[in-house]
């Protein structure tokens, strides 16, 4: 019996690692960019370098009772996703043809980064409802799968 994980199966996993990382105190969210079945870069939610974490200051949207997925700006948090394409970037790698794996699923700003970054696939985890999101991704011909940690097996989303 073969209990060696998937490609799928092991990014995701890598993702949910690189989430407990985050310093977010409303969801952790890891993502990892690869090509070739290689790491380029990882990122997790949490505070913009040498600010201060939300376990110091609280979180501000729950302060303000700002819905889930509405006001992005009222956060002190750079996205998983985010920080992941800004790693590459910071490290001079480059990420064009890449794929993305998160633990959830990208937001309509991470969205937009990631179209004009030339991420080609994204896998997920986690489902996010974000109409818009999904709508540019599939215009943009970026495909959105989502993988089951347990089986490694895809379902087509995008």
């Amino acid at each position: 019996m073969n209990n060696r994980p998937s490609w799928h199966q092991y990014f995701m996993e890598m993702a949910y690692l690189a989430a407990t990382r985050s310093t977010c105190l409303r969801r952790k969210v890891g993502a990892i960019v690869v090509r070739d079945n290689q790491i380029i870069s990882t990122g997790f939610n949490g505070a913009p370098k040498h600010v201060r974490h939300c376990s110091e200051t609280g979180c501000l949207r729950a302060k303000m009772n700002v819905p889930s997925g509405e006001r992005h700006e009222l956060c002190r948090g750079v996205h998983a996703e985010q920080n992941a394409v800004i790693q590459a970037a910071v490290n001079g790698a480059s990420i064009k043809d890449a794929v993305l794996y998160c633990t959830n699923q990208p937001c309509v700003i991470c969205s937009k980064i990631l179209i004009n970054a030339e991420i080609k696939t994204i896998y997920i985890a986690e489902p996010y409802e974000d109409k818009l999101a999904q709508e540019l991704l599939a215009e943009a011909g970026v495909a959105m799968n989502l993988v089951d940690r347990e089986t490694g097996v895809l379902k087509r989303l995008i």
